[in-house]
């Protein structure tokens, strides 16, 4: 029966060409970890790893890694949707400086060979914006929505985003989706809100950054 165990587990790994799933993961704190997400190479599925960090006086907060090693909070995963929404960086708090907390790695990029993509229901906010964007198909007019959030979100805090160029766009099924990237030359900072509803007021917009996975095979 053993012998048999194993070999059926053999042939599943050269199969699949990865080992076996395990079970659910435990709670990171009190946050419950849905499978087939893995926090330990004890549970889970290890294409799908994230990280809980325990050291907000252990209470646990689930992270996502980016292929270039920034983590980003996870503000909740819909294991039925397949999706999950990640915060968007930090603005730097620097009056002088308008950039993002993953400026210095450009942004987020995803790894392409692990089953995530950035999902089409997200609208990227991108500031101080180099004029190079105007010959893009952005909206950088002064009808973007960049305007409404530099106008109403920025009051009060980082001044050297609040001028200056600023484009918005929907994140598309015709552009890459693995890679939300600021640069030199290009924007410096953003934000991103997920399923957008313009009429809304811009303090009620869902601000994250929404991925979606593909299904364990």
């Amino acid at each position: 029966m053993v012998l048999t165990f194993f070999v059926l587990m053999l042939m599943n790994i050269i199969k699949t060409g990865h080992v076996s799933a395990l079970g659910s993961c435990p709670k990171c704190g009190n946050v419950e970890v849905p499978y087939p997400f893995s926090t330990d190479d004890t549970c889970g599925d290890s294409r799908y790893k994230i990280y809980c960090n325990n050291s907000n006086n252990g209470n646990g907060i689930l992270e996502f890694k980016s292929a270039k090693g920034f983590y980003y909070k996870i503000l909740s995963i819909d294991p039925s949707a397949q999706r999950l929404i990640i915060s968007p960086p930090d603005l730097v708090q620097d009056d002088d400086t308008c950039q993002t907390s993953d400026f210095s790695l450009q942004g987020l990029r995803l790894d392409e060979h692990l089953p995530f993509n950035v999902s089409t229901r997200n609208t990227v906010i991108l500031l101080n914006c180099s004029d190079n964007l105007l010959r893009s198909p952005l909206n950088c007019t002064s009808n973007s929505l960049c305007r409404v959030f530099q106008d109403k979100m920025l009051e009060g805090k980082n001044n050297a985003c609040k001028g200056g160029l600023c484009c918005h766009y929907l994140k598309d099924s015709h552009m890459t989706s693995y890679v939300i990237r600021v640069r030199v030359g290009g924007c410096t900072a953003y934000t991103s809100v997920v399923d957008i509803r313009p009429e809304d007021p811009v303090e009620k917009w869902s601000y994250g950054i929404e991925l979606q996975w593909l299904p364990p095979n």
